[in-house]
């Protein structure tokens, strides 16, 4: 057992589930809190951030995806949704909003603490000179960002809307602007997880995020590839809390 335990949140509104995690994961060196829905995540949250959680997505009211959505819009805390639905755009739609992995139901135990394992090890693994510093705002060639509000404004006042993916693309780029990420770099970064399809999909976010900024495809003057390395910031950044 670690000396100071790791706080994992569970919510799900099955009470013989939330038992069932709560003993296994406690019994494996976890400190463990539950709640059945997201009035109990919000209490749960204000009395502390946990290191995790661990959230389904069929919830009554409000459901997983939407409080999903609204911690990620004020939190990193890694999250990983559960759902009794394997179908793929549930588990895109979950990841889009800011989820860091996706396990359907009915799951093994031990894979659930394997998953909670390995993401929390990511969200740790990272060198400290490519960790998210608490910075409020960016602007960069005459653009703007708000990263509380996740408002992204053109230089002619024009605010224009951004995916959840393409929020954490940009705002990943801007946290280390000068530097070339790879492509690895840039899931880690933006997921903790394992890359799986965003991998693939990481060329189509990057052209889509080009498009949002007016930054010519052929020619791009924000959001330059190196190649057989990575993407770069490559527009001045300025910042600040």
């Amino acid at each position: 057992m670690n000396a100071i335990q790791e706080h994992l949140l569970i919510v799900d509104d099955d009470l013989e589930i939330r038992q069932l995690l709560g003993d296994y994961l406690h019994e494996n060196g976890f400190r463990v809190t539950t709640a059945a829905d997201g009035k109990g995540l919000r209490a749960a949250l204000a009395a502390g951030q946990p290191d995790l959680i661990i959230l389904d997505v069929m919830l009554p009211g409000e459901d997983g995806i939407s409080l999903c959505r609204a911690v990620r819009a004020r939190s990193e805390v890694p999250i990983i949704m559960l759902t009794a639905r394997g179908d793929e755009t549930d588990r895109i739609v979950g990841l889009e909003v800011g989820a860091d992995d996706y396990l359907p139901k009915p799951f093994n135990p031990r894979e659930l603490l394997a998953r909670v394992k390995s993401v929390l090890r990511r969200s740790k693994s990272l060198p400290p000179n490519l960790r998210r510093e608490a910075t409020r705002w960016f602007r960069f060639a005459g653009w703007s960002l708000d990263a509380m509000t996740r408002n992204l404004t053109a230089p002619d006042g024009v605010v224009v809307p951004l995916s959840a993916t393409e929020f954490k693309l940009l705002r990943t780029l801007l946290d280390h602007p000068g530097r070339v990420l790879t492509r690895d770099q840039l899931i880690e970064l933006m997921l903790s997880r394992d890359a799986g399809p965003f991998d693939r999909a990481l060329d189509v976010q990057i052209s889509r995020l080009r498009h949002r900024l007016g930054d010519d495809a052929k020619e791009p003057v924000i959001i330059k590839t190196v190649r057989g390395q990575g993407y770069v910031l490559a527009a001045a950044v300025d910042s600040g809390p």
